[in-house]
């Protein structure tokens, strides 16, 4: 019998196994993958692979039971770097010491992986019971901007396969996570024409009609700050937008003809993101103008980088009620950090954000998870499989 506030011998067993698979973004997950699609095979489940491009990683959907709908359970294995970062255990491999399991990954997020491989024993007879399936979901790159969990979705609709809930483990303390911020990362590129920089009525500077996109940016940026929508419950309850990585130039004398400048934006929900760019992108049509009649060649575009759509759960989603009536803590939180659940949410699965640990470990040297989280996370599993049985999810 597990001891008050212990976890479950089987997660500790699987967390076990999955620390000790590199799976930092750089690297591929394959090996990781293959583990947790013979574990869920071997008890009875039908696994399904998404590769990337250059199939070093996949994404894995392994299904109990049979029938539309249920719910999936939902993290990403892939972690951050331990480069440079002073360790003082083994960043593969799992230490437990002072109420803690320590490793890369174990807080951010395998920790919540290790739960839901630890109750794999367990699902083909709760989905039986239920009438309905249970799903576990693991993908890559999240790491690097949520990259993988797109092509599991568009994966999804071409198996036919549409769950009626999404739980997404992000270390939350075990508090329900009902909403999140959206994110958009864009690129914009200034092609301008080159002089000697006493000839400057012969060239187009690349840089200074960048400088004015920027400077429309700040704009933006502080009318959001001082007028834009307010959703309370967010600790910066409003949409922020900043321009964070430039180039451009290439010689003190010379007018540049290139300059190149990332800028992103996290939109609070039910603030449309397309208006920010509608904007820049007027903006760019009227400098294109005065750049072209000096050289037609010269230009501005803009391209996508990334985009997380915003999180908005509502407390009648069978599975945002159910979950909250499970967990101990009725705390109902709001961040500013995105996540794959609203990419299940965009897909019309309403989805919720619930797993062990504190995102403050996250990322961090001797990253760990709290024994009792884990703990917590087992039992709030083993509930949600037994309450599927008597309520649709």
């Amino acid at each position: 019998m597990t001891a008050a506030g212990a976890p479950d011998p089987r997660t500790m067993a699987r967390l076990a196994e999955i620390l000790a698979f590199d799976t930092v973004s750089r690297s591929s997950n394959l090996a990781c993958i293959d583990w947790a699609r013979a574990h869920c095979e071997a008890h009875g489940a039908v696994t399904r692979l998404d590769f990337n491009e250059d199939r070093t990683k996949a994404n894995m959907l392994a299904t109990f039971g049979e029938g539309p709908g249920g719910i999936v359970l939902s993290g990403h294995v892939d972690v951050v770097p331990v480069d440079g970062q002073p360790w003082t255990v083994d960043p593969f491999a799992l230490t437990v010491k002072d109420g803690r399991a320590y490793g890369r990954g174990a807080c951010d997020m395998k920790g919540f992986d290790a739960v839901v491989m630890g109750h794999v024993p367990d699902y083909a007879a709760a989905a039986r019971a239920a009438g309905r399936p249970i799903h576990v979901a693991f993908t890559y790159d999240e790491e690097r901007g949520c990259l993988g969990i797109p092509k599991l979705i568009e994966a999804m609709h071409g198996w036919g396969i549409r769950p009626d809930g999404a739980v997404i483990g992000e270390p939350t303390m075990m508090r329900l996570v009902s909403s999140h911020k959206g994110g958009r990362i864009w690129r914009c590129r200034v092609t301008g024409k080159a002089a000697h920089s006493s000839l400057t009525h012969q060239a187009v500077n690349a840089i200074e009609y960048a400088a004015a996109i920027i400077a429309r940016i700040q704009q933006i940026s502080d009318r959001e700050r001082t007028q834009g929508l307010r959703v309370e419950g967010f600790d910066v309850p409003f949409t922020t937008i900043s321009t964070n990585l430039f180039s451009g130039g290439n010689g003190s004398n010379i007018v540049p003809a290139l300059a190149e400048f990332l800028f992103d934006y996290r939109f609070v929900p039910g603030f449309d993101p397309e208006t920010i760019m509608a904007d820049l992108k007027g903006l760019a049509a009227e400098l294109e103008g005065r750049m072209k009649a000096v050289a037609p060649e010269t230009g501005i575009a803009f391209e996508l980088v990334n985009k997380v759509p915003a999180l908005d759960a509502k407390p009648t989603d069978e599975i945002y009620a159910m979950s909250l009536a499970l967990l101990p803590d009725k705390t109902v939180e709001k961040v500013a950090y995105g996540t794959e659940a609203s990419f299940f949410q965009d897909y019309g699965v309403p989805s919720i954000v619930c797993g062990p640990g504190s995102i403050e470990q996250a990322h961090k040297a001797d990253e760990f998870v709290a024994l009792d989280q884990l703990a917590a996370c087992d039992r709030f599993i083993g509930d949600l499989l037994g309450t599927m049985g008597r309520r649709k999810v």
